[in-house]
């Protein structure tokens, strides 16, 4: 890391391991250098690295475990407020802003979709399939969200995708929330992976728009 002027310590140590983090130098999870070792790498006293540490850990950058460390959780601010906000969003907000996302998501998926990605997209809606055959809600929440970022995926759009991702621990606790509704079978997913997989937008949109009322109606 570069040596830190004496003006405004905190901000610029914040900076530096902002910095730090959003480069991966420490990639989420693992835990980054001790407050003396980071003091001299940034030419400051333990007291301002201590009080940067404190503010990246209010902002959900950081993690620090009492007698362990301080973790890296999450590289991006913005994803980070997002996530707090979904994590108190109402349901059924889930599901209009769902409609936006995933009609978008199908729509292009269903023309730019690769072999590749279908085989993807096959493997998990077979493991969601298993899951509910078996009962468990947890493996098939999972699969449902893993299926549907899929999707987004297949639409080769980056921020659709980024913004897929950031809804999934919200998408996943809304499948979880149906509990057994969740797990009734039904044909849908197979029939928008078979929209997907012929190229047709207008039907992998109609069988969206048909899932997710679907949802709705066991809110």
């Amino acid at each position: 890391m570069r040596n830190v002027a004496r003006t405004s310590l905190v901000d610029a140590a914040i900076d530096e391991l902002r910095r730090e983090i959003a480069r991966g130098a420490w990639p989420v999870g693992t835990k980054i250098p001790s407050e003396s070792r980071l003091a001299e790498s940034l030419g400051m006293s333990r007291l301002s690295v201590r009080e940067a540490v404190r503010v990246l850990a209010h902002a959900g950058l950081l993690h620090t475990r009492q007698g362990d460390g301080t973790y890296v959780i999450a590289i991006d601010e913005s994803k980070v407020a997002l996530r707090r906000r979904l994590d108190t969003a109402a349901a059924m907000d889930i599901i209009d802003v769902r409609r936006g996302l995933d009609l978008v998501a199908a729509r292009l998926a269903a023309g730019r979709r690769t072999e590749e990605e279908l085989g993807a997209l096959r493997e998990t809606l077979a493991r969601r399939d298993a899951a509910g055959r078996a009962g468990d809600l947890d493996g098939f929440a999972d699969a449902d969200v893993d299926f549907h970022v899929l999707v987004a995926d297949a639409a080769h759009n980056a921020l659709l995708a980024d913004l897929y991702r950031s809804m999934s621990d919200a998408l996943r606790d809304s499948v979880r929330d149906q509990e057994q509704a969740a797990l009734d079978p039904d044909s849908s997913h197979e029939d928008l992976l078979r929209a997907i997989e012929d190229g047709d937008p207008a039907r992998a949109v109609a069988v969206s728009v048909a899932i997710l009322d679907q949802q709705e109606r066991h809110l």
